[in-house]
């Protein structure tokens, strides 16, 4: 079947109601959406919505259906009738519908993806967060990798630390296909770090594994790990943001911690722990988080979601103060424990308190108590929620720095602190994933 738009209202969106996967129709793509598509429907401007991905805004294509849901239909577009002038050429040939799901706009130019993110960005926080849509935010690249400075600034390709790889029936591996646990072979993770395009990892068969992860931190080690056969590998929409932790994994090759290098020191984190995808978007994100949290002496600071203690490290140095680090993850509160074992207080007594404990029942529990001046807040994609929000607000920090590696979960979060009375001093945001449709944030809330 092929459905061509139409104006034609009610018969219109009949005609659709037949569709089934496969199917192609003829749209007019618009405006970018949150997670990775552009929003079109299908006859007229009040038919069935269809989310199209491999389309920039404008752009009329042949979408073929791939999904289709009560409300709205998801497609890829197979054919560009009339092109965007953003449109290029995807550097990797499997960033193509049917093939790997990794990468959202490598047919979008660099400045196009930083427009296309900063409207998805501003969208969120309009509609779920209900701010001044004259609330100025614009997706700032990331400067080049120290030991790249030579290339493009924000990196588009050659970018992605950490990458984690599935593994077929046949023991090939491979990343997954869009919404879906379908194994795509390849030859190379284009926005893969060299050092893990240069491993032979794709190049052998791996029949005892579910799952491979690769690492190649800042400060030059290079680490793969295994997860064994019949163990969970990774998801469909595997985030990048996530900490790579959900089953056993063992190592293959590499040392069994590897060297990070941000805020002025060097981490030690086991391979299989959480640390920031980008090469430049911890020194990014801490830059930031300092800017506008201001740490000054003697003030006291909560990290929560702390991992390894980024945060806590930077805020602590420069107020002399206590800082209580909350983490859930055993690997991040044991990388916690010895990255910050060396923090001493003006009053001569170690700087850091590590809480292993989710952070909703840390608050809940009181294994957390005030008072507290800074609060830097760095929960996992699905955001804080509404009853740790209502616990700080409760506590009274002078300000709060709110890291977010989801737009709409930052906007739901941030309804719920202006509801109880805070105000969005500032945001900024970044393009820590290149390629992707996935973009951190970092908003600087304080008292109304």
């Amino acid at each position: 079947m092929s459905v061509a738009p139409s104006s034609a209202g009610a018969s219109a969106t009949s005609d659709t109601e037949d569709l089934v996967e496969g199917d192609r129709v003829e749209v007019v793509v618009g405006a970018p959406a949150h997670g990775g598509h552009c929003v079109a429907r299908i006859g007229g401007p009040h038919g069935r919505v269809v989310f199209v991905r491999h389309a920039l805004p404008g752009e009329r294509v042949t979408a073929e259906i791939t999904e289709i849901h009560r409300g709205y239909l998801r497609a890829d577009a197979v054919e560009i009738h009339e092109a965007s002038p953003d449109r290029v050429t995807p550097p990797c040939p499997h960033a193509r519908p049917g093939g790997c799901g990794g990468c959202d706009l490598q047919h979008a130019s660099g400045e196009a993806q930083l427009r296309w993110k900063t409207e998805v960005v501003r969208e969120q926080l309009v509609r779920l967060a209900g701010l001044d849509p004259d609330h100025l935010v614009r997706v700032e690249a990331l400067p080049p990798p120290l030991d790249r400075p030579g290339d493009d600034p924000g990196q588009l390709l050659g970018w992605r630390s950490r990458i984690r790889y599935a593994i077929d029936a046949a023991g090939r591996p491979g990343l997954l296909q869009h919404r879906s646990h379908q194994v795509v072979p390849i030859d190379r993770c284009r926005i893969a770090h060299p050092a893990i395009q240069a491993l032979d990892v794709l190049a052998n068969d791996w029949p005892n594994v579910d799952a491979l992860q690769a690492v190649a931190s800042t400060g030059g080690d290079v680490a793969v790990l295994g997860r064994p056969s019949g163990s969970a590998g990774p998801a469909p929409d595997d985030d990048l943001t996530d900490a790579p932790e959900g089953g056993p994994l063992f190592r293959l090759s590499g040392p069994p911690e590897v060297i990070e290098l941000a805020a002025g020191r060097a981490w030690r984190i086991p391979p299989q722990g959480f640390w920031q995808v980008h090469p430049s978007a911890a020194d990014t994100l801490v830059n930031a988080v300092l800017e506008m949290l201001r740490p000054a002496a003697g003030e006291i600071a909560w990290d929560l979601y702390g991992g390894a203690g980024l945060f806590a490290a930077a805020v602590a140095e420069r107020t002399g103060g206590r800082v209580t680090v909350v983490e859930s993850s055993p690997t991040g509160v044991a990388a916690a424990r010895a990255n910050l074992a060396g923090l001493i207080g003006s009053d001569g007594r170690p700087q850091a308190e590590i809480v292993e404990a989710r952070v909703d029942v840390a608050l809940a529990r009181r294994r957390v108590t005030g008072p507290v001046d800074l609060v830097v807040l760095d929960p996992p994609r699905s955001g804080a929620g509404a009853r740790v929000v209502r616990a700080l607000a409760a506590a009274r920090p002078r300000a709060i720095a709110y890291v977010a590696c989801d737009p709409a979960a930052l906007a739901r979060d941030l309804k719920t602190f202006v509801s109880l009375g805070w105000r969005l001093e500032k945001l900024r945001a970044f393009d820590c994933f290149p390629m992707t449709q996935h973009i951190e944030c970092v908003a600087h809330l304080v008292p109304a």
